[in-house]
């Protein structure tokens, strides 16, 4: 791309987001059951309620972001734990709504729906892309964590929605979002946008890692597997540890110069 049409901004990194490999989606899953799973634990089972869970988690949060904005290379430690934090606080956002405020979920989905919809248009009204290969500004950098947070929030009530409205137990409750996937990876391999697809898909194992995590946490008498929520959010935040350390020895997932080149 020609300098002269590179987008405002005050200094250039290089791509802060990890290459899309099939470790990219596994954590992001991981991330999301743990969001599901450890905001249950603290809020509920802990007793420190909706407001002071959300209170802390957002806190670490900024801090975390800080460290990722000032950051001038993509670091997977740091970057995966933006997106564990970012998937609790997206979490409790819907919570908020739904169990503090009693904001139905039907309206809760919509309001998060075109939410999503004016940052990406804001986006790409200023950056002229959306793609996640060229997170080489602050000011896409700032779009692109915006977003992630508002698909958590929405994947959160979409799904907590759907549910209600099937009456579907958490076990049964994993196949549709499994369906959906495979009809965006299909679309996709049939010549659908790469960055359209990438989105669609970021929303939906959101609903799925939820459901996962409630598969697992809820007992028997729910459909679950008992392992409550403390039990699910340890084995999970221990395979995202062990997925990341991986990550940052082997760097399999550092996005090629080419990409960069591109931007």
């Amino acid at each position: 791309m020609d300098t002269a049409t590179r987008p405002r901004a005050l200094t250039r990194t290089a791509n802060k987001v990890p290459e899309i490999t099939v470790f990219f989606w596994v954590i992001k899953i991981l991330c999301t059951t743990v969001g599901e799973s450890f905001a249950d634990y603290i809020n509920a089972t802990l007793g420190f309620g909706l407001s002071n869970t959300t209170l802390v988690f957002s806190a670490a949060l900024v801090v975390v972001l800080v460290v990722q904005f000032r950051a001038t290379r993509y670091i997977p430690v740091v970057y995966w734990l933006a997106v564990v934090l970012i998937s609790v606080v997206g979490t409790l956002l819907t919570d908020n709504l739904t169990d503090g405020q009693g904001v139905p979920l039907w309206i809760s989905t919509v309001v998060f729906a075109v939410a999503l919809a004016v940052v990406f248009a804001i986006w790409w009204a200023r950056e002229r892309t959306l793609s996640i290969h060229t997170i080489v500004t602050p000011s896409r950098e700032g779009f692109y964590w915006l977003t992630v947070l508002v698909t958590f929030a929405l994947g959160t009530a979409a799904g907590d929605w759907t549910m209600d409205l099937t009456g579907w137990g958490p076990g049964a409750a994993v196949l549709l979002p499994v369906a959906l996937i495979a009809a965006v990876v299909a679309a996709w391999r049939f010549g659908a946008g790469p960055v359209l697809c990438f989105w669609l898909a970021y929303i939906l194992t959101r609903p799925l890692g939820a459901n996962i995590g409630d598969y697992l946490a809820s007992g028997s008498a729910d459909g679950g597997l008992g392992l409550g929520t403390l039990v699910t959010s340890v084995v999970f935040l221990a395979a995202i540890g062990a997925t990341v350390a991986y990550l940052t020895v082997s760097k399999v997932d550092r996005t090629s110069a080419s990409a960069l080149d591109a931007a």
